[in-house]
């Protein structure tokens, strides 16, 4: 018998500390599988640094060009684990059939404007003024990423959001993990040509990067569809151009709402570049541990996404609003140890990054390291808002928190931090705060909305 959370009748609705279990045994191979995502990023830079600056600037901006478009397109597809996780609760498991392959169409049509784009990396970065021989070689290097668009969609996007709705995240955790040394590889010998495989420079890890986006693809299906426990998830159905366009409609704002905060985050490191080398480098290690912290209470957004969308679905809506509100508890509590290490031991974070006895790192040691005392209230928030819109997917509203993350990001966040920056001489500092203030706000309104919208008289009537 299975003992995926997700799995068992909804006859009476969990107690706490079981939708707390629950909910952290779904999150868990989700961080987990975001980690290693993360990882193969962290290895690609390094391997792309061994062959010059020149190598990396232009990989590492390919790359990073990539996985903007790509991630922006995958929010399209949250919504079919909300739509599965709604047809399980309601003991409807003959839609995910219909959701799975048309949540699979939806996901070539979405691969279109990223191969589209990537194309066009060349003229545009030329139009945005970089350099001819950077824009060239990022040009190069996306026309090969291009090619991993469609397996991306299939892969990160539309498994990422199935598995863990049907109960089969871990899935997702072992295929992640070995994605991470099949990565590390193929880009080691394509661009040294080791292992009897072609020396193709700093080009080899993008031909690497997209082979090993495809095979996680490929693997991903034939598990799910290899597996007798998960057949009858995806036995053949026609893709439905009306549920299709129910799943675009939850999954767009999704989509619009990671563009708001990406470019709120992207025009906070450009400002940050515009104060000097040293507060550039203190921005970027304190982004870069925060954004690891945040693979946690981002798994838990996903998780709550499914939990709470299964209990809508089964009618229950009190479980619901519990399912969520445990959530936000975890994700919170997880954040505030996190943000407590930050506070207890910032240099030895930052020692982790830069030389602590090299006396021209000392200012960039200083800033980081006050950057991180921010980043502990910032990572509360941001921890808080990422499950809140969870909790508000698994409802299927999006519209509303889009909007609201659209105010809070840049009503709040940019001029806060602006204000603070460049008229109160914070600096990078003033800069962090913004994006705390940009944070909170955003989370407080979103836990405000599922508190109003997951409120329901005895009579199951909406207060």
């Amino acid at each position: 018998m299975s003992h995926s959370p997700l799995s068992r009748p909804a006859v009476a609705p969990p107690s706490l500390t079981r939708h707390a279990a629950d909910t952290a045994r779904l999150a868990a191979p989700l961080a987990i599988a975001q980690l290693s995502q993360m990882a193969m990023g962290v290895t690609d830079t390094i391997l792309l640094g061994s062959l010059g600056p020149d190598a990396l600037a232009a990989g590492g901006l390919g790359a990073t060009l990539f996985f903007v478009v790509v991630t922006l397109l995958q929010g399209v597809l949250t919504s079919v684990s909300v739509s599965v996780a709604h047809a399980r609760g309601a003991k409807a498991e003959h839609r995910v059939p219909h959701i799975y392959w048309t949540g699979l169409a939806l996901s070539f049509l979405l691969a279109v404007p990223a191969f589209v784009l990537l194309s066009f990396a060349h003229p545009i970065l030329l139009a945005f003024g970089e350099p001819a021989t950077l824009a060239r070689d990022v040009g190069e290097y996306a026309n090969i990423l291009r090619w991993a668009a469609l397996g991306s969609m299939i892969g990160i996007g539309m498994m990422r959001s199935f598995l863990p709705a049907i109960g089969a995240a871990k899935r997702l955790l072992w295929v992640s993990l070995a994605g991470v040394v099949v990565n590390a590889v193929l880009n080691y010998g394509l661009i040294h040509g080791a292992y009897g495989l072609p020396r193709l420079g700093f080009l080899g890890s993008a031909v690497a990067t997209t082979c090993t986006i495809w095979l996680t693809a490929i693997a991903l299906v034939i598990l799910l569809h290899g597996r007798e426990r998960y057949r009858r998830f995806v036995t053949a159905a026609r893709p439905n151009v009306p549920l299709m366009g129910e799943l675009f409609g939850i999954g767009w704002p999704v989509a619009i709402t990671y563009g708001v905060e990406s470019t709120l985050f992207l025009a906070t490191g450009l400002m940050v570049g515009l104060l000097g080398q040293a507060q550039l480098a203190a921005h970027q290690i304190a982004l870069n541990v925060a954004s690891v912290a945040f693979m946690v209470p981002l798994a838990i957004g996903q998780a709550a996404n499914v939990r709470v969308g299964y209990w809508e679905g089964a009618g229950q809506p009190l479980a619901a609003r519990h399912a969520g509100f445990v959530a936000l508890g975890l994700g919170v509590a997880f954040m505030s140890l996190s943000g407590l290490v930050l506070i207890v031991a910032p240099h030895w974070i930052v020692g982790l990054y830069l030389h602590l006895d090299d006396p021209s790192a000392a200012p960039t040691v200083t800033l980081a390291a006050s950057l991180l005392g921010v980043a502990a209230v910032f990572q509360i928030v941001d921890g808080m808002q990422t499950v809140a819109a969870g909790c508000l997917r698994g409802l299927k509203d999006t519209r509303v928190p889009m909007i609201a993350a659209a105010f809070g990001y840049w009503g709040v966040g940019f001029p806060t931090g602006y204000t603070l920056a460049f008229h109160f001489g914070l600096g990078a500092r003033g800069l962090w705060w913004g994006l705390a203030a940009g944070l909170a706000s955003v989370a407080v309104l979103l836990t405000l909305r599922f508190h109003r919208k997951s409120l329901h008289r005895p009579g199951g009537e909406e207060a």
